[in-house]
C-alpha cells in the first residue's frame, strides 16, 4: 500500500509545527552577525543563546519563539529584527507494537503521523476483514482510539493524528486463543487460533486427512461456563459444508475442550472429508 511507503518525502515543517528536542534552529538578527546562529533544542526544550542565557522554546511555533527572542533582546537592541526556521527536525522516539509486521522502536521525523509509525513497523500484519483499531498514547494523556479502516479505507485523514517523543502506538489484532482437540485428528493436543476463529479452524489446524477417518458429522465441543459448570454441544460441520450454515460452526472460546470421534468410512464420507480438509485449507 502505497500509504505506507518507508521512502516519502517529507516537506518542510509547516508554519504550525511546534518545536521539540533535537530540532537544529537556525536563527538570525538582522544587522547582528555574531547573533545569527544555528542551535539545537535541549531535552528540556530550551536553547541556549548569547545576551539571554536560555530561552525555551519547547512546545512553541517558530513565530512564537522569534517574537519571545525579540522580545529578550531589546533592552540590548534597538529594534530587533528576529527569523527563525527549523532546518533539521529531531527524531522522535516512537514504539509500535501489536499486529503490525515489524514491531519496535522506531525513531521518525518530528512531522510524523500515525501512518508513518506503521509504515515504519512494516505495515500492517495479516487482517481479515475491516482494518482494525489503533490505540495511541502520547503526552502523558489518556490513550486515544483511531479506526484505521476509517483513516485508510474511509479516507478520514483527521484520524491520522500527529506524534510526539515517546508516543506508544499499539494495533489492535486478534488475541490468540488455545483449545484442545482429541480424537481422530492426525495432531491431537493443544491448538493454538485466534479470537473469532471457528470450530473448523481448529480442526483444520490440528490435522483433518482421510487417515484420521474423523467422523465431522458428529463432532463434540465442550466448554466450561461462567458458572463453572461444562456444557457439551454437538456439531454437523458436513452440513455447514452443504448448506453454508454458520451455526454449525461456532466461534471457539480460551479453554474449548473439542472431541472428533472416528467414523465407519464409506466413500460418501471419505469424498466429503477430502472436501472439507481441502476448505478448511484455504483459510490457514
Amino acid at each position: 500500500m502505497a500509504l505506507f511507503s518507508r521512502h516519502a518525502v517529507l516537506a518542510a515543517p509547516a508554519a504550525s509545527y511546534r518545536m521539540h528536542a533535537g530540532d537544529q534552529l537556525a536563527i538570525s538578527v538582522f544587522g547582528e552577525q555574531t547573533l545569527s546562529q544555528t542551535v539545537t533544542v535541549a531535552p528540556d526544550g530550551s536553547v541556549a543563546y548569547p545576551l539571554i542565557g536560555k530561552l525555551a522554546v519547547g512546545g512553541r511555533t517558530v513565530g512564537e519563539a522569534a517574537s519571545e527572542l525579540t522580545a529578550a533582546l531589546r533592552p540590548y537592541l534597538r529594534d530587533p529584527a528576529v527569523t527563525i526556521a527549523v532546518v533539521a527536525e529531531g527524531a522522535d522516539n516512537v514504539l509500535v507494537l501489536g499486529d503490525v509486521k515489524t514491531p519496535g522502536k522506531y525513531s521518525l521525523p518530528g512531522t510524523s503521523r500515525l501512518t508513518d509509525a506503521i509504515a515504519a513497523a512494516g505495515g500492517l500484519g495479516s487482517t481479515n476483514g475491516e482494518y482494525p483499531t489503533a490505540r495511541v498514547s502520547l503526552d502523558g494523556a489518556g490513550p486515544v482510539d483511531v479506526s484505521l479502516d476509517k483513516l485508510l479505507v474511509g479516507g478520514d485523514v483527521s484520524l491520522n493524528i500527529p506524534l510526539a517523543s515517546d508516543t506508544v502506538v499499539y494495533v489492535k489484532g486478534p488475541r490468540p486463543l488455545v483449545v484442545q482437540v482429541l480424537g481422530a485428528v492426525d495432531h491431537p493436543g493443544d491448538v493454538q487460533v485466534s479470537e473469532g476463529d471457528r470450530l473448523s479452524m481448529a480442526l483444520a489446524k490440528a490435522g483433518n486427512s482421510t487417515n484420521a477417518q474423523a467422523d465431522l458429522s458428529n463432532v463434540h465441543l465442550t466448554r466450561v461456563m461462567a458458572d463453572g459448570s461444562s456444557n457439551t454441544a454437538n456439531y454437523d460441520l458436513y452440513r455447514e459444508l452443504r448448506n453454508g450454515d454458520l451455526s454449525v460452526d461456532p466461534v471457539l472460546h480460551k479453554g474449548d475442550v473439542v472431541y472428533v470421534p472416528q467414523s465407519k468410512k464409506t466413500d460418501r464420507t471419505s469424498a466429503l472429508q477430502t472436501l472439507f480438509l481441502l476448505i478448511t485449507r484455504l483459510t490457514l
